[in-house]
This record gives C-alpha cells, sequence and structure tokens, in this order.
C-alpha cells in the first residue's frame, strides 16, 4: 500500500512536533547573572570570594519546558576575577591558586543523571591551580522566563588540588584545609 500525499503531510507534521516537544538547545552562560563562591576558614575569620566572570556553554534538551537532559557543561573562570573584600588577601589566594601558570579554573560536565523533578546529580571534572580532579554535584535545576538555573556546591580541600593553605602575616593566620564551592549558573 502506498502513503497518499495526505498521509506523507501528517507524518511530517507529527515528526515536527515531536522535534519541536523535545528540543536539544545550545545555552550560553548568561555572565550577568550566574555567580560563583569559594569560602573557607582561617585562625582569624571565616572568608569568601566571589566571582561573576565566568564563560561558559551547555547542550540542554527541554521536554515540554521541562529540563529532560543534560548532555555537555563546560564553565571557564578567570582565576583572578575571584575576589575578595581585601586585595590582600586575594594576592595570597592567587598564590595558592598559581595564577601565575594557570589563569583559569574550568568544569567539564562527563556525565548528568535526573534525581528527581528539580534535582540532578553531575559527575564533571574541576581543573584547580593545574591539577584536574572528578567531582560529583547535586544541582537544583529550574526554568524561568526561558532561563535555565542550575544551583549548587561541591566541599573540596586545598590538598585535593594540590595546592598549599595560604597564610598570611608571616604564618600567623592560617586558613583552615576544607572550602566549599557555590554555584549560580544562569544559561539562556
Amino acid at each position: 500500500m502506498k502513503p497518499t500525499f495526505k498521509t506523507l503531510i501528517s507524518s511530517m507534521a507529527l515528526f515536527a512536533i515531536v522535534l519541536t516537544a523535545n528540543a536539544q538547545k545550545n545555552f550560553a552562560l548568561d555572565t550577568t547573572k550566574s555567580t560563583f563562591s569559594v569560602s573557607g576558614t582561617s585562625t582569624m575569620h571565616d572568608w569568601t570570594m566571589k566571582s561573576a566572570s565566568g564563560t561558559g556553554t551547555a547542550n540542554l534538551t527541554l521536554t515540554d519546558s521541562k529540563l529532560t537532559a543534560i548532555t555537555s557543561l563546560t564553565i571557564n573562570l578567570p582565576a583572578e576575577s575571584i575576589k575578595s573584600e581585601k586585595s590582600s588577601m586575594d594576592k595570597v589566594a592567587y598564590k595558592s591558586l598559581k595564577t601565575d601558570k594557570f589563569k583559569s579554573v574550568k568544569y567539564v560536565l562527563k556525565s548528568a543523571t535526573k534525581v528527581n523533578e528539580t534535582t540532578w546529580n553531575l559527575v564533571g571534572t574541576y581543573t584547580i591551580a593545574g591539577v584536574a580532579k572528578e567531582v560529583k554535584t547535586d544541582v537544583k535545576a529550574t526554568i524561568a522566563n526561558g532561563v535555565i538555573s542550575l544551583d549548587g556546591s561541591n566541599k573540596i580541600t586545598f590538598t585535593q588540588f594540590g595546592m598549599k593553605s595560604p597564610t598570611a602575616m608571616l604564618g600567623t593566620i592560617k586558613t583552615g584545609e576544607d572550602l566549599t564551592v557555590k554555584f549560580s549558573i544562569k544559561l539562556k
């Protein structure tokens, strides 16, 4: 039985609807709204350094305005864009980050698994101070006004990435070994 012209057009229309409903798209990091921070402790006080200077891309699949697949995600953050409220602390941090040799902090996704409606488990490689380590991250994903938000955090250590804990004032002020990396990535 030969397909009729009407059957062929109907099939093509159905195929177009399916493609539209399951749209895999490339997204770029919204550099005006994405934020990154690292925080820790010291013998003097807790501290936080922040940056909003990252760049990145992602390939995501949306079905009926819901995130159904994260195929790729790459984030690149200039290491010296991470700043505290004190420039003297920044210099000590940049020494630990080895910014004279390694100009960026990078994240590359290896896999993504949907846990529930808003939570995803991402496995990716962080490259910090020239050392690459695979890290698992639980991320909250939301969509509003065409912008996909990925929010999460990781606990890491200085030694995990081959860095020395910074010290100041001839070693009288020492930072703790543990760090918390937080991010709020906006993709459009």
